[in-house]
């Protein structure tokens, strides 16, 4: 039978019809019949024939093919215009193509270590898994895709490398990058503070050498300048020039700060920049407002840089300017008035793990919606021990019987229309109850600390100061101006003076005028001062930890001293706050930092400024944030010791880089 059986049987069928058309005309004429079966004869024995050569030919075919498949391989391979190499564990050759040898300086050979011509190569991190990076050697950008090889003992034994130059193209992205359009919108922080009650003369010379230095800065990054107002600027420049001036951490914020009118108030500017991706001049526009926003939210004097959707922040070394004027104070007090009249029932958190500060906003805003006859509960997050003297005295008093409930309470809501405020956070993922912002749409924000980027979206009315010393403190001064009935009771006025007390320092730190107006309204409210000093007794255990914290400590040469709480307490973060506080104290010390064991998983930090270096950039490194004076964060999952050696060097680090600034300008000078 022939191993062309699929040609063959196409034939055979035609034959087959053919041979019955022979029959039918023998039947009719035998002599016709039977020439047309020698023709027919003659077409089979041709057709047999032909797949019979086929066949042979097909044969010869497959024998060649397969007798030179390895040597073609092989060359293909050798040949290819790119570099392919197979690599062992210890990163030496295993095999590689003759392409290797055109691109390195060296002739290579099987068991040399790639570092020995590609020292920038790392495996390690990639090893065993299929993907690609891009390094860099001599200038020249090289593409590596790479892929795990099996051997007999290992399935991921060997890896294979497939690399091409692709300098031309990276070039190319470079530039493109480079050249993309970046907004920036620029604000002098405190034009009016500065220019208010200054003779003309220098009011005129004030204005015009910040003007010149802000356009001359914008001039030499090869940009575009146009004041909008007075004190407002926009600026367009390309990305490679916003690039170096990101290098000098825009040294432009060291200048203008060094402009001061007669009183020796200095002036500060904030920007917001946004760099161009993929969205229109509308959207750029509007990422640099909001960039601008978030930098004046945080006190000022810095700059906010919005690039591939991460933003960066420059600056914020000066503390936030209190303001004289309580014009906003009263608009934000007659707005929430209006909003809980509009409400049917209101909940107020604070952060989790409350401190007296956010227990006393709490308690203000309660007493707000109370008098507006609206029911009020303030939400308690499960860990409130530093609180739990004073809520406990309050549960003993009727009126506030129902006050306080457990974020694990709130399954359902039944008001049509509830409002939600959350005091002295404006972080989602650090309120009480977390789920509660997806559940009420309506949320008011009042908060002391400087803005993050991770701010809660969308809300009905956001009130952010950075300047007040605490969030009792704005919300007593917002008691003041929301109604003239409304009389605080002698317990809530106590739990905003704890709150401002406690963020104070007893009246030490972050302290102006507008802190002892507040203080000065709760005691003429009756504050007792004998609930004050028992909430704020600690026990022998907590004093003999404070004790072992502040004998651990150890005192660096620029100011900063560090310590450890490794053992958890049931109120160590109360007792790392108060060790923070109470090492701050020591001569020449200018930053307390305190790392301990919140939780088995979880280490955290807190750290307090004496007001000359800002702690919250130092806690954003991990993740944290806060005020410029007090300030922390929490790290999960990583060890107490390593967390704590990085506390110390980014500190050190970022300290440096304060006094070096300062000597320049005082170079300046």
């Amino acid at each position: 039978m022939p191993h062309n059986l699929s040609a063959w049987m196409d034939l055979a069928a035609v034959l087959a019809a053919a041979l019955a058309l022979v029959a039918l005309l023998a039947c009719f004429d035998p002599i016709m019949g039977l020439m047309a079966l020698i023709i027919w004869l003659s077409m089979a024995a041709l057709a047999y024939r032909r797949c019979i050569t086929r066949r042979h030919a097909f044969e010869d075919y497959c024998h060649n093919i397969i007798s030179n498949a390895n040597a073609i391989s092989n060359y293909a391979i050798d040949q290819l215009p790119q570099i392919i190499m197979v690599v062992n564990k210890a990163g030496r050759l295993m095999w590689f193509n003759k392409e290797l040898e055109k691109r390195i300086d060296i002739d290579p050979s099987y068991g040399m270590p790639m570092d020995a011509f590609w020292p920038e190569l790392n495996l390690e991190p990639v090893w065993g898994t299929i993907g690609e990076m891009i390094f860099i050697h001599n200038n020249i950008h090289y593409k590596l895709i790479h892929r795990p090889v099996a051997t007999v003992d290992d399935p991921n034994g060997l890896l294979a490398l497939y690399i091409s130059d692709t300098t031309e193209f990276q070039e190319l992205l470079r530039d493109f990058n480079n050249s993309r359009t970046s907004i920036a919108c620029i604000q002098i922080d405190n034009h009016e503070e500065v220019l208010k009650g200054l003779p003309e003369a220098e009011r005129t010379t004030l204005v015009y050498e910040t003007n010149k230095l802000i356009d001359e800065w914008v001039t030499n990054l090869h940009g575009f300048l146009s004041r909008v107002s007075n004190g407002h600027y926009i600026a367009v420049m390309e990305r490679q020039y916003l690039e170096k001036a990101i290098e000098d951490k825009f040294d432009i914020l060291d200048k203008v700060r060094r402009i001061e009118n007669s009183k020796k108030q200095p002036m500060t500017i904030s920007m917001g920049i946004a760099v161009a991706d993929n969205q229109s001049m509308e959207e750029l526009g509007m990422l640099a407002q909001s960039g601008l926003d978030l930098a004046l939210g945080r006190g000022g004097d810095q700059v906010a840089v919005n690039i591939l959707g991460k933003t960066q922040f420059f600056g914020g070394l000066t503390q936030a300017v209190e303001k004289n004027t309580r014009v906003k104070a009263r608009v934000v007090a007659n707005a929430l008035h209006e909003i809980i009249s509009k409400s049917d029932e209101v909940f107020i958190m604070g952060h989790h793990n409350e401190d007296f500060d956010a227990l006393g906003a709490a308690m203000g805003i309660a007493k707000m919606a109370k008098h507006l006859q609206k029911p009020a509960h303030i939400i308690l997050s499960n860990m409130n021990e530093g609180i739990d003297k004073f809520t406990e005295i309050l549960k003993t008093k009727e009126a506030y019987e129902d006050l306080f409930i457990s974020a694990d309470m709130i399954n359902n809501i039944t008001a049509q229309n509830p409002l939600l405020f959350v005091v002295d956070t404006h972080i989602p993922y650090l309120t009480a109850a977390p789920e509660l912002l997806d559940r009420i749409s309506q949320v008011v924000i009042i908060d002391h600390h400087r803005r993050s980027e991770s701010s809660i979206k969308s809300p009905l009315l956001a009130y952010l100061e950075p300047s007040p010393s605490s969030c009792s403190e704005m919300v007593s001064e917002l008691l003041m101006y929301f109604d003239d009935k409304l009389t605080l009771s002698r317990m809530e006025a106590t739990a905003l003076y704890a709150g401002i007390l406690v963020d104070t320092k007893n009246f030490v730190v972050q302290t102006g005028v507008r802190t002892f107006d507040a203080a000065a309204y709760l005691r003429r409210s009756g504050v007792d001062p004998v609930i004050i000093r028992q909430i704020f007794r600690s026990d022998y255990e907590t004093d003999l930890a404070k004790a072992k914290a502040k004998a651990a400590s150890k005192l660096h040469p620029n100011g900063l001293i560090t310590t450890t709480c490794p053992q958890t307490m049931p109120n160590i973060q109360v007792i790392a706050a108060q060790v923070a506080d109470s090492m701050l104290r020591i001569e020449k010390v200018r930053v307390s930092i305190v790392v301990f064991q919140l939780k088995p998983d979880t280490v955290a930090i807190s750290a307090r400024s004496s007001g000359s270096i800002n702690v919250q950039v130092i806690m954003e490194h991990f993740g944290g944030g806060g005020h410029q004076n007090v300030a922390g964060a929490q790290i999960s999952g990583r060890s107490l010791e390593e967390i704590y050696q990085e506390v110390i060097d980014i500190s050190n680090k970022y300290i440096e880089e304060i006094d070096k600034n300062e000597s320049n300008t005082a170079a300046g000078h």
